[in-house]
């Protein structure tokens, strides 16, 4: 009854559900997958450093990201960005598995002899067209990122930019549908527009008062309402139209905090409070991730990685770092030309989101065209605190050393460095020169929490074939980095909160979570492919918990046909919910082999191959070839002692037939009697059933030494008299743990009844017991998992089980 209220619940919601109406006619493409096939949604927020999420979630400003960690089995970690710690190098390695893919946000790509800036449409549509490898999106979505990732649908992405991602969702004869549909969406991102701009406008004010330019502050409050606010909004929406369609894959890229980070600093008040809304929008990707009908969506939060407070160079020497260098190398007889980049770099990159023509209109000495590389003349680019430096004519070793030590003494660029062999480089700065990657301690920080990788990485971008003859970093032990570009937060060279994102993601995904080696972008474009090639579940021999030959995790999970409350006949993921408990034993009821009415499968072997465990099959009826009933499964060396079916009360043929399966398991040193069952829904057939299982063929029958478990499903609460006769002889362990509060197994989202009990005798300690409330719980079946680990206790007195007194 209650899967079928569940299921008339969702047919409601899905009638009335403005995404799915509206995009109805929308012109994307859709699925032809059966209900519960696996989804990935990808939640990037940029810019958001490990450190500076902890310091939001201690504030409270992320409510929803720590309600999914504490609703679910989720991790969170830190993870390795990369360097250049940059947007298109770590998502380059994301969707493509390619590290290392550009030498910096700014540079000339010598194959087509032009200047590449990664907010550049043409410069990140060429640098994605040379990455090879299957794109992560395939198929998907990809929105607000550099690279489209092999995805099918693209919006306000810098490979494929261009005024009509506004409209290009639907066919005109069917925007106004669309339009009506989610109206409330366009309502809604118009009332925080209009919040932000009431909070923005005193800001601005302000910011003029103490002497910031009226003009750079006019053009932030422009990019946080339209990015920040607007476009965040659009991109939730979009992703909650995907999920409605059933797209396998959907990454969307929040630039918000990004945005204030770069203005305000990345520790700012500003900076965190903008993760207000970013925290907003995940609550309702979750919501519309969990509600998605056509698949099973796991949610990966994750940043692409942190930010630095820098200090603008040109706030300490009052003018442009392309002026300082060119005056260097005019001294060593080399004419220079500066690529124009415009003194607040990331409010170009923002800009360029509306479009190239109106990004140069707004930003002032802004030039997004085309622009030529003369390799007759020395370049420079530099953006944020990495740049390079382009010489017309190779330089000796000694000419080399001179100019990069002029550079750090006389344009006071805090380090230069330059390819030396093949696997290494060589860094003046002002404490002198040193080599790389033998001597990164020195450079970057003996504490820096990636030195090894961080300096690898340097030497790459020095050996990179786009390189300039010399690379050019605002990195500094002695005092705050350097920001070639006007901003108070940036990213991009090898500082420790810069390179330190995180990733926060089911705790099941194929994640190395406690590996001697730096997760990285890689390690979640390999988990996300685990789980689109349908290997979402972990084989014991994947899990965390390995039994330690003393105690023992025993569940007890009736799995309804692993047909879940919306529909979904799924064995996979029934067999999910048990790896997240990782047990040693599994008592399963209600089970269907070679059924018809759920495909004809072997449900009770499909779940222990897909968690590589033992399994025996009791069928308590069948009929032909049609088999139903209960299994125990285990990790664990097992023997089948008994199985039988259970008394039926006469007259009533409706009623299914009952048995139950008793094994031995073999742990270590110690064997345990495991008893499985599922008992009536008719009370007198109970009691009937429990008299059998009292009595000398069951428990009676079991040695006095023996440590025993009876478990299952019993249609009856801890104070029906099933339980409580059972209770005369054997411990519940809901009750028997001390401050332990008993939790109802059965009824759907709203738990109504326990009456999935695990009992026990007192040669056996209670150390734990839970009973998982997750999505994945809460949907896989109607009934809840309930688990015990349990552990042999030495002290015991003698059970002792009469013959069974009617009851």
């Amino acid at each position: 009854m209650i899967d079928l209220v569940e299921r008339w619940r969702r047919r409601v919601r899905r009638s009335v559900d403005r995404h799915r109406w509206g995009s109805a006619k929308a012109n994307g493409p859709g699925t032809d997958t059966t209900s519960g096939t696996q989804g990935v949604l990808l939640i990037q927020i940029d810019g958001l450093g490990f450190d500076e999420l902890g310091q939001a979630c201690e504030s409270g400003l992320m409510p929803n990201l720590a309600r999914l960690r504490a609703g679910e089995p989720y991790r969170l970690a830190p993870l390795y960005a990369g360097v250049p710690s940059s947007t298109p190098a770590f998502q380059a390695e994301l969707f493509y598995g390619c590290e290392g893919a550009v030498p910096a946000y700014g540079f000339v790509h010598r194959k087509t002899g032009r200047v590449f800036r990664m907010s550049d449409r043409d410069a990140a549509s060429t640098i994605e067209a040379g990455l090879n490898g299957r794109g992560l999106l395939d198929g998907g979505s990809s929105y607000g990122n550099i690279y489209r990732g092999g995805a099918a649908v693209t919006r306000f992405s810098m490979a494929t930019l261009g005024y009509g991602d506004l409209f290009q969702a639907s066919r005109p004869r069917h925007l106004p549908r669309v339009v009506l549909a989610h109206g409330f969406d366009a309502v809604r991102a118009t009332a925080f527009a209009g919040a932000e701009l009431l909070v923005g406008v005193p800001q601005l004010l302000e910011a003029v008062r103490k002497g910031q330019p009226f003009g750079e502050e006019l053009r932030f409050l422009q990019a946080r309402i339209g990015v920040s606010v607007v476009l965040r909004e659009a991109l939730a929406t979009l992703a909650i139209i995907d999920m409605t369609r059933g797209l396998p894959v959907i990454h969307l890229d929040l630039l918000g905090y990004d945005e204030w980070a770069h203005r305000r600093g990345p520790g700012s008040d500003d900076a965190l409070r903008a993760l207000r809304g970013i925290d907003r929008v995940i609550g309702r990707l979750v919501r519309g991730a969990r509600r998605s009908d056509a698949r099973h969506y796991d949610v990966f939060v994750f940043s692409d990685h942190g930010q630095e407070r820098t200090e603008p160079y040109e706030s300490i020497h009052g003018r442009l770092v392309g002026e300082a260098i060119g005056e260097v190398l005019a001294r060593h007889g080399i004419e220079h030309e500066t690529s124009p980049e415009p003194r607040e770099g990331v409010q170009g990159q923002r800009a360029m989101m509306l479009g190239s023509r109106l990004a140069e209109a707004i930003v002032p000495g802004l030039e997004l065209r085309p622009r030529w590389w003369d390799p007759q003349k020395a370049t420079t680019t530099a953006f944020g605190p990495l740049g390079h430096i382009y010489l017309p004519e190779p330089l000796t070793d000694e000419q080399r050393s001179a100019m990069a030590t002029d550079l750090v003494d006389r344009a006071d660029v805090p380090m230069i460095l330059a390819p030396d062999g093949n696997r290494s480089a060589i860094a003046w700065t002002a404490g002198g020169t040193r080599r790389l990657p033998d001597e990164a301690a020195a450079i970057l920080g003996s504490d820096h929490p990636y030195l090894d990788e961080a300096a690898r990485d340097l030497v790459g971008i020095c050996h990179h074939p786009d390189a300039g003859e010399l690379v050019m970093s605002g990195w500094r032990l002695s005092g705050p980095p350097v920001s070639f570009t006007h901003e108070n937060g940036s990213h991009a060279g090898p500082g420790p909160r810069e390179t330190r994102a995180f990733v926060c993601a089911p705790a099941d995904t194929a994640l190395d979570w406690d590996g001697a080696t730096p997760l990285r972008a890689g390690d979640l474009r390999r988990a996300a492919l685990h789980l689109l090639e349908g290997a979402a579940n972990r084989p014991v021999d994947r899990w965390g918990r390995q039994h330690d030959g003393t105690t023992l995790r025993l569940v007890t999970y009736n799995v309804h046909s692993c047909i879940g409350l919306d529909g979904t006949l799924s064995p996979e993921r029934i067999a999910r919910v048990i790896a997240r408990i990782e047990p040693d034993v599994v008592a399963l009821q209600e089970l269907d082999v070679g059924r018809s009415q759920t495909g004809g499968i072997d449900q009770a072997e499909a779940i222990a191959r897909h968690l590589g465990m033992i399994v025996h099959f009791h069928p308590t009826y069948a009929v032909a070839e049609e088999q139903f009933g209960d299994a125990i499964l285990s990790r664990l060396p097992m023997r089948v002692v008994r199985t039988g079916s259970l008394p039926q009360l006469d007259g009533h043929p409706e009623l299914e037939p009952r048995g139950a399966v008793q094994v031995e398991i073999d742990a270590g040193d110690v064997t345990y009697t495991v008893i499985n069952t599922h008992l009536s829904v008719h009370p007198r057939e109970r009691r009937l059933q429990v008299e059998a299982l009292i009595g000398p063929e069951w428990l009676g029958g079991v040695p006095s030494d023996a440590h025993l478990v009876l478990c299952g499903d019993f249609n009856a609460g801890p104070g029906f008299p099933t339980c409580r006769s059972i209770g005369r002889y054997l411990t519940d362990v809901q009750i028997g743990l001390d401050g332990h509060r008993p939790r109802r197994t059965w009824g759907g989202r709203w738990p109504l009844a326990r009456i999935d009990h695990i009992f026990i005798d007192d040669s056996l300690d209670i150390l734990h017991v839970e009973v998982p409330h997750t999505h994945l719980t809460r949907t896989a079946s109607d009934h809840l998992p309930l688990f015990a680990d349990l552990r042999v206790e030495r002290r015991r007195k003698q059970r002792s089980i009469q013959p069974a007194k009617k009851l």
